[in-house]
C-alpha cells in the first residue's frame, strides 16, 4: 500500500481516551523488533569495508595522545545549548553520537537543546480550533506566566482505534520534556525522521510494539520508534511537524504554559477566563510533564534512545581506572580496554576514530559533546574517570576520556561480547548504523594490529 501524502484535517482530540484496545502491527514492517529483553533481530556488523580500511587504522602507533591533550588544555567551557549537528562536527561520521546517546544528529537545536533550562509545563491547553496569536499573547501576558508555546494536534485512527497526537518541533519541545526524556537523543532523532514516539502509557494500553509500523486509517504508515513518559494526559504520542501535516493535525490547537509550580491554580483560572467554554485546561502539577520519566525506543536505522531500554536506571561502573599516560593511541586504547574485562581495544579505537578521528576534532559539537570520545557533560559526570591519576576527571584529556568510554561501555554490558557488545555500542549512540560502522572499523583494526 502506498503512503498518501496528505489527509483530511483530523478532528481535534479529547484529552482523555477511554478503553484499552490492542492494535495489530502492519505485516512485514518490522525492521528491528524491540522488547524489554532487547532487540529480537540485529543486523550483523558488516566486515571491514574499504571505508573502514581507509579510516586511519595504520596510524595508531604514531599518533600521540599527548599532542591531543596539550592541544585541548584550554578547551572551551561547557556549552549549555544544543544545535543541529552535521557530518564533521566530531570525527568523520555524520551519524556519530555522544556517549550516552545525547549528541544531536541533525535534530533539535538552539536554546532548547541539551543543557537548556527546562520549562516544565504547568498547564496543557487543548482548543477546538487554532488559537489566534492574540489569544496566545494574552495568555503570555497573564501574571505568573513565564513561557507559552503552541503545537499542532489531533486524532488519527489505527485499525479503528483513536490516537491523540501532538506534532512538535523537537528543538522547541525538548525543553518542555522531563529531563530524563530530554536527555534521550533518540526521542528527538525519531521525531526528525518522521517516526512516532508513543507515550509509555499508550504503549501498554494499546499493545504497541516498539520498532513496528502501524497503518494509519486512510493515511501513511508510522513506525513506533520510541516510547517515553511525557506526562501529558490524553496525549498518546508525538510526531514531528512534517509528519503532523501529512496526518492532517490541526495547527496551534495545543498550548503548553509554564510558570511557578505554586501558581498553577492561578494560571489555570486565568487561562480559563480568557478562553471561555470549549477549551480544555489541564493542570499538570508541580512535577510538570509527568515528573520522573523513562524513555524506551525501538530503532532501525540512524536512531536514538534505546531498543526497549530504561536508561534512567542504567548501571554505573567504577570511576577509578588507571591507564597512565601512554605515548601512542594504540597503547592507550589497549590499556583502557583493561578497564572492562572482555572488551576489545579495537572497539574503543573504532569509537575514537568515528567520534573525533583520535583527538583531531574534539569539539565541542553543536550539541555540546566534548573531548576525544565526545561525551555530553551530564554523561561524563556519571561515567568519567581519572585515567592518568592527576586527580582530575577531564573530559578533554584522552587519558581520561578513553578509559571513561570503556567504563561507560562496560556499564552497559560490553564486556560480555556478542549481542551485549552490540547493545552497549548502541547505547553510546542510539543508531544501529553507528553500531555496524564501529564494529566494521574495529574489525579492520584487528586485522591491522593482530
Amino acid at each position: 500500500m502506498t503512503e498518501r501524502q496528505s489527509l483530511p484535517r483530523s478532528r481535534v482530540f479529547m484529552v482523555i481516551l477511554a478503553g484499552s484496545l490492542a492494535l495489530t502491527a502492519a505485516a512485514g514492517a518490522v525492521v528491528v523488533a524491540v522488547g524489554a529483553a532487547g532487540p529480537a533481530a540485529v543486523t550483523e556488523a558488516a566486515p571491514g569495508t574499504a571505508d573502514a580500511a581507509r579510516a586511519g587504522v595504520s596510524d595508531l602507533r604514531e599518533l600521540s595522545p599527548r599532542r591531543a591533550s596539550a592541544a585541548t588544555a584550554s578547551a572551551p567551557a561547557v556549552r549549555t545549548t544544543g544545535g543541529t549537528s552535521t557530518a564533521g562536527d566530531s570525527g568523520d561520521s555524520g551519524d556519530a553520537g555522544a556517549a550516552g546517546g545525547t549528541r544531536d544528529t541533525g535534530t533539535a537545536g538552539d536554546a532548547d537543546g541539551p543543557g537548556a533550562a527546562p520549562t516544565p509545563p504547568r498547564l496543557l491547553v487543548i482548543s477546538r480550533s487554532t488559537l489566534p496569536q492574540q489569544t496566545r499573547d494574552d495568555i503570555a501576558g497573564l501574571e505568573h506566566v513565564r513561557k507559552v508555546d503552541a503545537f499542532d494536534g489531533g486524532a488519527v485512527r489505527v485499525s479503528g482505534v483513536g490516537l491523540n497526537l501532538l506534532a512538535v518541533d523537537p528543538a522547541r519541545f525538548r525543553a518542555w520534556a522531563p529531563k530524563a526524556v530530554a536527555d534521550e537523543q533518540g526521542v528527538w532523532d525519531a521525531l526528525a525522521r518522521g517516526e512516532l514516539v508513543a507515550d509509555g502509557a499508550a504503549v501498554r494500553r494499546l499493545g504497541l510494539v516498539l520498532g513496528s509500523h502501524y497503518q494509519v486509517d486512510g493515511g501513511p504508515r508510522l513506525r513506533v520508534a520510541a516510547s517515553a513518559r511525557f506526562g501529558l494526559p490524553g496525549v498518546d504520542g508525538l510526531v514531528g511537524q512534517e509528519t503532523g501535516r501529512r496526518l492532517g493535525l490541526l495547527p496551534g490547537v495545543a498550548l503548553l504554559v509554564h510558570g511557578p509550580a505554586k501558581a498553577t491554580d492561578a494560571l489555570g483560572a486565568g487561562v480559563r477566563k480568557l478562553l471561555g467554554a470549549g477549551s480544555q485546561v489541564v493542570p499538570l502539577g508541580a512535577g510538570g510533564a509527568g515528573g520522573t520519566a523513562r524513555a524506551k525506543a525501538g530503532t532501525g536505522t540512524g536512531t536514538g534512545t534505546g531498543t526497549g531500554t530504561e536508561t534512567a536506571s542504567r548501571p554505573q561502573a567504577a570511576r577509578r581506572a588507571s591507564v597512565g599516560r601512554p605515548g601512542s593511541y594504540l597503547e592507550l586504547y589497549r590499556k583502557a580496554a583493561e578497564v572492562c574485562p572482555g572488551l576489545s581495544w579495537t572497539v574503543l579505537a573504532a569509537i575514537g576514530q568515528v567520534e573525533s578521528s583520535h583527538g583531531r576534532n574534539n569539539g565541542p559539537s553543536s550539541a555540546g559533546a566534548q573531548g576525544p570520545m565526545q561525551f555530553m557533560p551530564a554523561t561524563w559526570k556519571a561515567y568519567g574517570v581519572d585515567g592518568d591519576g592527576d586527580g582530575v576527571r577531564d573530559i578533554w584529556s584522552p587519558y581520561d576520556a578513553v578509559p571513561g568510554a570503556a567504563n561507560y561501555l562496560c556499564a552497559n554490558g560490553a564486556g560480555q561480547g556478542g549481542k551485549k557488545l552490540e547493545k552497549a555500542v548502541w547505547f553510546y549512540n542510539h543508531s544501529w548504523s553507528y553500531v555496524r560502522k564501529v564494529l566494521g572499523i574495529a574489525e579492520a583494526y584487528a586485522r591491522t594490529y593482530p
